[in-house]
């Protein structure tokens, strides 16, 4: 049974204005530490990150891409979606996946193994006081249903009446996606 992990990042940050993937908080780009944390769940084979916008800048500069498998999301113009279907593709056969966004820069390993700890047959969102967030893990049943997703459409659509495991993370790490260079510099 293989869990992958898979980071989303290939939007081109328009609310941030600009490529925020490499934004840099305390010395190093934003993305490094979505990819850092995954690696640091051993359990997730393998790890996917998937690029759009700017992707070779990316890559280069962000030093963790280098363990693992980067996948550039071809019309990752058209949306969330199709960089889930991008990076659900390149998992290939796993069991289930845990999902998370390249702009969630304080949720911690310890959040990523919780979710985890839930699945991984059963979907399992992280909770922050009770509001749902990321990461979230997502069996192979939805997984194998990405192709039906549009535009910036996600898999809050298809997680809609399934039955969802809830790991509450409020305590374990700050949720907090930065959208904004506002949100960078308070942090």
């Amino acid at each position: 049974m293989r869990v992958g992990g898979l980071v989303l990042a290939a939007g081109e940050g328009r609310r941030f204005g600009g490529t925020k993937q490499l934004a840099p908080l305390r010395g190093r780009p934003l993305l490094s530490y979505a990819v850092d944390h995954m690696l640091c769940v051993p359990a997730l084979d393998p790890v996917i990150v998937v690029l759009g916008h700017d992707a070779a800048a990316i890559r280069a500069q962000v030093p963790e891409l280098d363990a693992v498998t980067v996948v550039v999301a071809a019309h990752w113009r058209e949306g969330l979606a199709a960089s889930l279907r991008a990076g659900v593709n390149a998992l290939g056969d796993v069991t289930a996946a845990v999902v998370m966004l390249g702009d969630m820069p304080f949720v911690t390993p310890q959040v990523i193994a919780g979710v985890l700890d839930g699945g991984p047959r059963s979907a399992v969102r992280a909770t922050y006081g009770g509001v749902p967030g990321h990461p979230v893990l997502l069996p192979r049943r939805l997984l194998d249903r990405t192709g039906e997703l549009t535009g910036d459409e996600g898999f809050r659509t298809l997680l809609s009446g399934q039955h969802v495991k809830v790991f509450e993370a409020g305590h374990l790490a700050d949720p907090t996606d930065i959208d904004t260079r506002e949100e960078l510099a308070s942090r």
